[in-house]
């Protein structure tokens, strides 16, 4: 009698990365931090080599540089010859992105939004409930049904009747709109830490994601210091901390003027910020207190809360900082709002955004 032998599984090796594959992993993280700057980041990354030891004999800097003209990364046909980020930089910027925050994902063609609600939805669950006139052929259980059928009526004389019938219980697929509020004021690189790089890479992450896992989702991006301004994703690697204080009512104004213009059901907002509303805007002039939580600045700022709850926007809020003072004012935003809250680790932040992107997509139908 023939049979099986079993032994220890023992992975195969991983395939070594290419010294230009090695390098472009570093090449691109320091993209980040400079803000596109293409010829600080080879700067730095000449640095790095010196003291890690990153190239050989055999392939250096130079050739490094070379092959990424060369694949289609950067050029240096600038006015000055200065060397530039090109598209498939910033793509492979975003999908790096989305790889270490959100793991690997495959492209559908369309969307994947669950809701709570279960009926005639187009995504099967584990749930089953009695027909009901109206569902189809492919909503019916049938291992379930003929199971049902020789219980009821045993299998000498088998036959089957609609009180067999057992049918898949299924969910319903919607779309999101969402708004990606990004703060730029001077606080976000305060005291040696640096807070905008992760706020980037969450972000170009995020929008890569419902690119390829949610195409008929929409996602705007804006940032804010003393006023709010709309940008197109190709601007994220670039973007830069401001001297600017906090206008929260700024982006929150302008993300309820971007979702008013959005046909979708479902839609949030999701604040990326380390501190607290420093500034608002009174016609032409700003209005600004750095020293404390400013009473009037809050009471604006709780009062566009309140306004979003009413439309059923809520704003999910992704604190950066460890302040008390702050976390006592995100909880008071949170509960005139109706949204969530939470306080992450600059490590943490991209693991909370996706969780709470996919849970907040289950409502409104």
């Amino acid at each position: 009698m023939l049979g099986h032998r079993f032994s220890k599984y023992t992975p195969p090796p991983d395939e070594e990365k290419s010294d230009f594959e090695r390098l472009l992993k570093v090449f691109m993280q320091l993209i980040l931090i400079t803000s596109g700057n293409v010829t600080e980041a080879l700067q730095w990354l000449t640095e790095v080599d010196k003291q890690y030891k990153l190239t050989t004999d055999q392939y250096g800097i130079g050739d490094f540089i070379e092959d990424l003209k060369k694949n289609g990364y950067i050029t240096d046909e600038g006015p000055n010859g200065e060397f530039k980020l090109k598209a498939k930089g910033e793509q492979n910027l975003r999908q790096s992105a989305l790889e270490e925050i959100f793991g690997k994902l495959k492209k559908t063609k369309s969307g994947e939004h669950k809701t709570n609600h279960s009926g005639r939805g187009d995504e099967p669950t584990t749930d089953r409930r009695d027909y009901e006139f109206g569902d189809t052929l492919e909503q019916i259980s049938m291992t379930d049904s003929l199971r049902n059928a020789q219980i009821n009526h045993g299998l000498e004389d088998f036959f089957m009747t609609e009180e067999d019938l057992e049918v898949i219980e299924s969910e319903f697929k919607t779309q999101t709109s969402t708004v990606l509020m990004i703060d730029i004021s001077h606080s976000m690189i305060l005291y040696g830490e640096d807070r905008i790089t992760p706020a980037k890479k969450v972000a170009m992450a995020l929008a890569e994601l419902i690119t390829r896992k949610y195409p008929k989702d929409t996602l705007d991006i804006l940032v804010f210091g003393d006023d709010a301004w709309q940008i197109e994703i190709k601007d994220l690697p670039y973007l830069q901390v401001g001297p600017y204080h906090t206008n929260t009512v700024a982006g929150l104004e302008l993300a309820m003027d971007i979702l008013r213009r959005r046909k979708n059901t479902n839609k949030q907002i999701f604040m990326i910020t380390d501190g607290k509303p420093t500034c608002i805007k009174q016609g032409i002039k700003y209005y600004k207190n750095s020293f404390g939580l400013d009473q009037k600045i809050l009471n604006k700022t709780l009062e566009l809360a309140a306004q979003l709850r009413k439309i059923k926007i809520p704003v999910t809020t992704f604190m950066i900082a460890t302040d008390p003072y702050l976390k006592a004012f995100v909880r008071e935003f949170t509960k005139a709002n109706n949204g969530q809250a939470y306080y992450s680790s600059l490590q943490g932040l991209g693991n909370l955004v996706f969780e709470d992107f996919k849970k907040n997509r289950t409502k409104n139908l």
